[in-house]
C-alpha cells in the first residue's frame, strides 16, 4: 500500500480523533467557557494491515470567543510507518473550526451544536504525512446528562473531492459515567463509510478513561478498533489537558 494511500485509509479511521470530545473520536456540543482556554498536548495512532500512521505532538486550542462559540484550531506534527518499512516524520495537516451551540440542554431537551471544520494540506502527501487536499466536514452534535451519566453523539458528512476519494460519512454515539470526583470512563460505537473508491466501510469502539488531575486539569487516554467490518486494528489516543 502506496503512503498516499495509507494516509486516506486512516484519515477515515482516526480525523475525528482531534476534533472530537477528547478522548473521543465523537465529539459533544459543549463549547469552551467563555474567555477561557481548553488547551490539549495529545499524542494518537491507528494501524491496519498496511501499515500504521500516528500524530504528536499536537496541540489543540479551543477558545470560548463568546457565550456559545467556540473557535480551534489544531496543528500537529505526524509520523507514517507503512509495511514495507522507511517511516517518515514531519509537519501534518492541520484542523480549523468553529463550534456553536444553538440549543441548552433542559429537563427534556438535549443540547446541541453545529460544529463546521476544514483539514488543511499543511503536511506533505507524498510521506504519508498528509491527505495533499482541503478538506470539509459539517456535523451536528447533542447531548443529554443525568446524574453521573452523560450521553453525546451525532455525525456529520466529510467532503473530499481529491482523485481516488469520494465524500463520507461518521455517526457516533458515547455513554460516559463519572465514577467520584477523580475518574470517568466511558465508551462509543461510531460508524464511517468508506474514504476511497476501494476501500470499505467500518464499524468501530472505543474504551476511554479520564482522570481529572484537579479542576482544570485532566489526563485523557482511550482504544480501540474497527469491529466487524473495517480494516482498522487498532486506534489509540493520550492527552493532557488544560483549561486556562
Amino acid at each position: 500500500m502506496t503512503r498516499p494511500t495509507l494516509a486516506a485509509v486512516f484519515l477515515c479511521a482516526m480525523a475525528s480523533v482531534a476534533w472530537a470530545g477528547p478522548p473521543y473520536q465523537t465529539d459533544d456540543p459543549e463549547p469552551a467557557e467563555t474567555g477561557r482556554w481548553e488547551l490539549f498536548l495529545a499524542a494518537y495512532a491507528g494501524a491496519e494491515a498496511g501499515g500504521s500512521l500516528g500524530g504528536g505532538p499536537q496541540l489543540e486550542l479551543n477558545y470560548g470567543v463568546a457565550p456559545d462559540w467556540q473557535l480551534s484550531a489544531a496543528p500537529q506534527l505526524s509520523w507514517s510507518l507503512p509495511g514495507g518499512g522507511g517511516g517518515t516524520y514531519g509537519l501534518g495537516d492541520t484542523q480549523l473550526g468553529v463550534k456553536y451551540r444553538f440549543l441548552h440542554e433542559g429537563d427534556r431537551c438535549p443540547q446541541a451544536a453545529f460544529y463546521p471544520q476544514v483539514v488543511l494540506p499543511s503536511g506533505d502527501a507524498d510521506r504519508g504525512l498528509g491527505a495533499g487536499r482541503a478538506q470539509l466536514f459539517l456535523p451536528l452534535w447533542f447531548q443529554k446528562s443525568w446524574g453521573a451519566w452523560t450521553n453525546f453523539g451525532g455525525g456529520g458528512y466529510w467532503f473530499d473531492r481529491g482523485a481516488g476519494q469520494k465524500d463520507w460519512v461518521f455517526i457516533g454515539d458515547a455513554l460516559q459515567r463519572d465514577l467520584g470526583e477523580r475518574f470517568s470512563v466511558g465508551g462509543e460505537l461510531f460508524f464511517h463509510s468508506a474514504a476511497q473508491e476501494d476501500d470499505a466501510d467500518g464499524l468501530g469502539a472505543n474504551l476511554a478513561v479520564l482522570y481529572h488531575l484537579g479542576k482544570d486539569d485532566h489526563l485523557v487516554c482511550s482504544a480501540g478498533r474497527d469491529m466487524g467490518i473495517g480494516n482498522t486494528t487498532f486506534t489509540g489516543y493520550l492527552a493532557y489537558q488544560k483549561i486556562l
